[in-house]
C-alpha cells in the first residue's frame, strides 16, 4: 500500500477526496490547523506551518512517502479569492506566501526521495484566456498547451506552481521528480439562486444567468474529482514529449458547457469522467436558460 502525504487536509477539495484515499493509501494529512472551517476537529492531522522555511517542524512527515498531494493553500482575504474587502492589486504578498509554501514542499519531496508530486493547480492559471476570450466568442476551448496568463494574482500563483516545478522534474537539481498539476475547476454544487441572485457576480464571468452558465461549464463532481486525484497517483507513465516526467491537466466533469479540454487528463491519466452538470442540473437549466425569455442568446457560457 502507497504511503501519500496530503497538506491542505483540513480544506474544501481535501474533504472530497479523503475518504477515498483513506480506504486505498497509508495517509498521512498535514495543516496549520486540526479544525475545518466548521470547527470540526480531523482525527490524525498533522498541525504545521508549510510556509516557514525553516523545515524543521514538518520535513520529517515527507520520510518515506510515495506521492505528496499538495492542497495547502493561504488566503488572501477571509472571504475568499473574490473578495472585495481587500482591492486584488493588494494580494499579491500573500499570494507570494504560496508560491513560496509551494517550494518548500517540493524542496521536501526531493530531498525524502519522495516520486510524485500531485498538485492542486486551478483553471484561473490561465483564467485571461476564460475572462477575455471565452466569454466574448473568440475562443471555444482553452487547454494545457496555452501558455499559462492571468489576470489575477491567484492565478498568477498557481501558474508559478506549474513554472515553479519544471526544475525539479527536468532532473535539474539530479533526479526528476514527478508532477502532475491538476487545474481544478468548479468543484462545489452549482447554486443556482445565489448566482441568479448576483448580479455583479464573484467570477469575471458576470452575475446572473452569465455566472450560473459559467458555474456549469466549471463544475466537477465528488465522484469525478476524486477519481481525477485518484489516476493521478496511480498512473505510472506520465513523461512528456521531452522525456520529463510532468503533466498539466484540466479538472472538470465533462460538461456539455466546458471551455476546457480534457484530452490530456483522458490521454495521459485515463480519466474518464462520469457527470455532466447540463444533466445533473436539467431542471435548473430549463427553468432559467431554456425557457428564459430574458435569455436572447443561450451560449455555452457568459453570454
Amino acid at each position: 500500500m502507497k504511503n501519500i502525504l496530503v497538506t491542505g487536509a483540513s480544506g474544501y477539495v481535501a474533504s472530497l477526496i479523503l475518504p477515498t484515499l483513506k480506504q486505498n493509501y497509508n495517509l498521512t494529512i498535514l495543516d496549520n490547523s486540526s479544525k475545518n472551517k466548521t470547527g470540526e476537529s480531523l482525527p490524525g492531522i498533522k498541525v504545521c506551518d508549510l510556509s516557514e522555511t525553516d523545515n524543521s517542524q514538518y520535513i520529517d512527515y515527507f520520510s518515506g512517502v510515495d506521492t505528496v498531494i499538495h492542497l495547502a493553500y493561504k488566503r488572501s482575504s477571509p472571504g475568499g479569492v473574490w473578495d472585495t474587502q481587500i482591492s486584488q492589486i493588494d494580494k499579491f504578498p500573500v499570494e507570494l506566501e504560496n508560491i513560496v509554501m509551494a517550494n518548500n514542499v517540493y524542496r521536501a519531496a526531493y530531498d525524502n526521495g519522495v516520486k510524485r508530486v500531485v498538485v492542486a493547480s486551478s483553471n484561473h492559471a490561465a483564467d485571461w484566456y476564460e475572462h477575455s476570450l471565452i466569454h466574448n466568442g473568440i475562443k471555444d476551448i482553452v487547454g494545457p498547451e496555452d501558455y499559462p496568463v492571468s489576470d489575477n494574482f491567484y492565478g498568477w500563483a498557481k501558474a508559478s506552481y506549474e513554472l515553479l516545478s519544471w526544475p525539479y522534474a527536468s532532473g535539474k537539481f539530479g533526479r526528476k521528480l514527478e508532477f502532475i498539476h491538476v487545474r481544478i475547476g468548479a468543484p462545489r454544487d452549482v447554486d443556482v439562486k445565489k448566482d441568479l441572485a448576483d448580479p455583479i457576480g464573484t467570477e469575471p464571468a458576470g452575475g446572473g444567468l452569465a455566472n450560473f452558465k459559467r458555474n456549469l461549464g466549471a463544475f466537477i463532481s465528488k465522484r469525478d474529482i476524486t477519481q481525477l486525484f485518484l489516476k493521478a497517483i496511480e498512473t505510472k507513465d506520465i513523461i512528456d514529449e521531452h522525456g520529463i516526467p510532468y503533466q498539466i491537466v484540466y479538472g472538470c466533469s465533462d460538461n456539455t458547457r466546458r471551455f476546457w479540454s480534457l484530452e490530456s487528463a483522458k490521454k495521459i491519466l485515463d480519466y474518464n469522467p462520469q457527470d455532466d452538470s447540463e444533466i445533473i442540473y436539467s431542471a435548473e437549466i430549463r427553468k432559467y436558460i431554456t425557457n428564459s425569455k430574458s435569455e436572447t442568446n443561450p451560449g455555452r457560457v457568459g453570454k
